[in-house]
């Protein structure tokens, strides 16, 4: 059995043999609750005020809105460490310079409250957090369910979690990967046609007319068809229906998402060294690029069965590659696993630097 990574390629469980125990989750949005574990705790002095925020059925940047407005600042102003789901009950910390911390500490509505948590230095900058702990009730499971669940449960903290990009990384047309192998290759030809062509079945009506349209050479009729908010895609076919030129469409898409496109091709090779090692995933080889979990520090396995006892006590991992031009791969087997999932796609890391 297979779980959709959604690019294209389907990942395989770890726990295959085990039977899954079906249910339901996010039913209620209490059933789904997320507490950002923070990187650092506030020292007690300084111009910045700490705040816990608990909110539930909004997403963090309207949750930003209300307080800014609240305290009569920008929401730039308002610093967060991530960005928490909206249909869930979430917890985070954030901060605000040059504040009273009692009108800040007032403001409650019907989906959010604040917490004061003490004063800081500085400001919190988007990724200071350890990482966030969840709890996800299912619903609508026998009592035999919790047992079956204990079994799998009892895999994972044994050998560990595969560390997958999940379906977010690939957009939801699951191309994205697709669109960021036809830039490193340089196929702009590739690119221009998943990006404004090749509708699928669950497209939305007026993207798939202008996305058929497109295949068909009507260009004017797709332009028409393209809703307002496509802004990308519209830039890009008024761009190539002058000339017929990729190039030229291309340089009307914002950097950001072409960046965001080669990213997740990055993460669908990674996804792919990582399901061909989930047999032997809890074991470090020979030219593995190792992990210290401790110090975050990463070293070259020369002597695996030496190294094997701290990978079975979690104190090293294995990593995977996010290739790119100047980045190191594994040697022996891992590198050469690693080698094939490039060769697969007819690239070397070298396309990486366009």
């Amino acid at each position: 059995s297979m779980a959709s990574g959604r690019s294209g390629m389907s990942l395989p469980y770890l726990t295959d043999d085990l039977p899954g125990i079906g249910g339901q989750i996010k039913q209620r949005v209490e059933d789904f609750s997320v507490t950002e574990i923070p990187l650092y705790q506030p020292c007690g002095e300084g111009t910045h005020v700490y705040f816990g925020v608990t909110k539930t059925g909004i997403p963090t940047p309207v949750a930003v809105n209300r307080i800014a407005r609240h305290m009569a600042v920008r929401p730039g102003d308002i610093g967060v460490a991530g960005l928490k789901d909206a249909q869930a009950l979430t917890s985070q910390t954030m901060s605000l310079e040059h504040v009273d911390p009692d009108k800040l500490g007032a403001y409650r509505d019907h989906q959010m409250r604040i917490e004061i948590l003490g004063r800081h230095g500085n400001k919190l900058r988007i990724g200071h957090l350890k990482g966030n702990r969840f709890a996800i009730r299912i619903r609508r499971v026998g009592q035999d369910d919790l047992d079956q669940a204990e079994r799998i449960t009892e895999v994972l903290a044994r050998r560990g979690v595969p560390n997958f990009f999940g379906p977010q990384r690939f957009g939801a047309r699951g191309d994205t990967a697709s669109l960021g192998e036809a830039l490193v290759k340089g196929e702009l030809d590739e690119f221009i046609a998943i990006y404004l062509g090749r509708a699928q079945p669950n497209d939305p009506p007026d993207c798939k007319a202008a996305r058929d349209a497109f295949d068909t050479g009507y260009y004017p009729r797709a332009l028409k068809c393209w809703p307002r908010h496509y802004g990308d895609e519209r830039r890009a076919l008024s761009a190539y229906r002058k000339k017929k030129r990729p190039a030229q469409a291309l340089a009307a898409i914002d950097k950001r998402m072409r960046r965001f496109y080669v990213s997740a091709f990055q993460s669908q090779l990674f996804n792919e060294v990582l399901a061909e090692r989930i047999a032997t995933i809890d074991q470090v080889m020979d030219g593995d690029l190792a992990r210290k979990e401790e110090t975050h520090g990463v070293f070259t396995v020369e002597a695996a069965q030496i190294e094997q006892p701290r990978a079975i006590a979690f104190e090293i991992s294995p990593t995977g590659p996010i290739v790119g031009y100047r980045s190191p791969l594994a040697a022996h087997t891992p590198g050469k696993i690693e080698q094939s999932a490039l060769s697969a796609h007819g690239i070397t890391q070298e396309d990486f630097r366009r």
